[in-house]
C-alpha cells in the first residue's frame, strides 16, 4: 500500500502590470444648452358634420320653397270642367236673349248690349289677371336669376339682372339715387356677384326699410285689436285679414303687383314657406320665452297674448319678403324677429300704462 502524496508547492512568477496611460488634464464639461422639444405633428380630421360650424336655423336665410309639381290630370279636368262651365253659361245667355227677343225687340237689344259689355269686362279682368301671374313669375324669375348670377360669379348674367331689377324698381322714387349710382359704378365692377350685391345694396336697401315699417305697423295694429278683442275667433279672423293685406302691401313694394288670382297664389306660396322652413314653429317657442322671460309679469294677459299675434304678424311678413323680393339676402341683412322684439315690446308697454285695466 503506498504512502499518501505529500503536497506540493507551486512558484508562480508575478505579472507585469501595465503602465497606467497618462491621464489628460479634465476640463468642466460646458452647461447643456436647452433645446425646445419637438412634439409629433397632430393630424386633426374634422368631423363629416360639425354642429358647432351649422348656422343658426333661426338666424339663417331659410331655403326658399321647393315648387309644388302640379298634376296632369288635374290641369285637365280643371281645363275641361272650366269649358263645359263657359259653354252652359254662354249658352243659357243666348236662350235669356233669344227669350227676350221674342217678347219685345228693345228687351233683346238691352239684354244684348248688357251681355256684350259683361263679355268686354271679363275680357279685361282676365287680361289684368294674366299680367299678375305674368308679374309675378318675373320676379320670381329675376330672384333665381340673381342667387344663380352669384353662384357662377357671372359678370354678362349679373350685368342683365341689374338691368332687369333697375327697370322693375324704376316706378319707385325711393331707388332713383340708387338707380344712379348704380349706373356710374356698375361699368367699375368687375367680379359678377359684386355687382348683384351692389344692385342689391343701392336699389333694394330703401325698399327693405320700408317693408320693415309696414311689417312693423302691422304687428302693432294686430297687438292692439287682438288685445281688446271679446272672442279668439275675432283674433284669428284679423290677423288673417292684416297677413293679407301685409302680403299685398309687400308685393307691391317690390314691383310684383298681383291680381286676385295672383295674390291667392301668393298667399299659398308664403304659407308653403313658413311650413317649410319651420319659421311657424320657431316662433312660437320664441314667443313664448319671451313672454316667459318678463314681459309676461309687466303686461296683462291680454296685452301678452296680443303681443303673440303681432310677432306672428312679423313672422308672417319676413317670410313673404323672402318670396316677393326680387333678389336673395346677400348684401343686406336678413330682418329677423329681434329686429322688431323691442319695438312691439315697448309698444305694448305704452299701451298698458295708458289702459291699465
Amino acid at each position: 500500500m503506498k504512502p499518501p502524496r505529500q503536497p506540493a508547492a507551486f512558484r508562480i512568477a508575478p505579472q507585469a502590470k501595465p503602465e497606467p496611460a497618462p491621464q489628460e488634464e479634465k476640463r468642466p464639461a460646458a452647461p447643456r444648452q436647452p433645446r425646445a422639444a419637438r412634439p409629433e405633428a397632430a393630424i386633426v380630421v374634422p368631423a363629416e358634420i360639425d354642429v358647432f360650424d351649422e348656422p343658426d336655423a333661426a338666424l339663417a336665410e331659410p331655403l326658399p320653397a321647393a315648387p309644388r309639381k302640379r298634376s296632369a290630370l288635374g290641369s285637365i279636368f280643371l281645363g275641361a270642367f272650366g269649358l263645359l262651365v263657359s259653354l252652359a253659361l254662354g249658352l243659357w245667355v243666348d236662350g235669356l236673349i233669344r227669350e227676350l227677343f221674342s217678347r219685345s225687340d228693345w228687351l233683346g237689344w238691352l239684354a244684348a248690349g248688357v251681355a256684350t259689355v259683361a263679355a268686354l269686362s271679363l275680357l279685361v279682368i282676365l287680361a289684368r289677371e294674366l299680367v299678375g301671374l305674368a308679374r309675378l313669375a318675373s320676379v320670381e324669375k329675376l330672384r333665381e336669376a340673381g342667387r344663380d348670377a352669384i353662384e357662377r360669379d357671372d359678370a354678362r348674367a349679373a350685368r342683365k339682372v341689374a338691368a332687369e331689377l333697375a327697370a322693375l324698381v324704376s316706378r319707385r322714387p325711393e331707388t332713383a339715387a340708387g338707380r344712379r349710382a348704380l349706373k356710374e359704378l356698375a361699368g367699375d365692377v368687375i367680379d359678377g356677384a359684386d355687382l348683384v350685391r351692389l344692385a342689391e345694396a343701392e336699389l333694394l336697401g330703401p325698399l327693405d326699410r320700408q317693408a320693415q315699417a309696414l311689417i312693423l305697423d302691422a304687428a302693432k295694429r294686430v297687438s292692439v285689436v287682438t288685445a281688446v278683442s271679446p272672442r279668439a275667433l275675432v283674433d284669428i279672423a284679423y290677423v288673417l285679414y292684416e297677413a293679407a293685406k301685409l302680403i299685398r302691401r309687400l308685393a307691391e313694394l317690390y314691383g310684383g303687383r298681383p291680381g286676385a288670382l295672383g295674390f291667392v297664389r301668393l298667399f299659398r306660396d308664403v304659407l308653403a314657406h313658413l311650413a317649410v322652413t319651420g319659421a311657424v314653429a320657431a316662433g312660437d317657442e320664441f314667443v313664448h320665452q319671451l313672454v316667459g322671460q318678463g314681459l309676461a309679469a309687466r303686461l296683462s294677459a291680454k296685452l301678452g297674448e296680443g303681443v303673440v299675434n303681432g310677432m306672428m304678424t312679423a313672422r308672417i311678413g319676413v317670410a313673404a319678403m323672402d318670396i316677393v323680393r326680387p333678389l336673395p339676402f346677400s348684401a343686406l341683412k336678413r330682418p329677423g324677429m329681434g329686429d322688431f322684439v323691442a319695438a312691439l315690446t315697448a309698444f305694448a308697454r305704452r299701451k298698458g300704462k295708458e289702459s291699465p285695466s
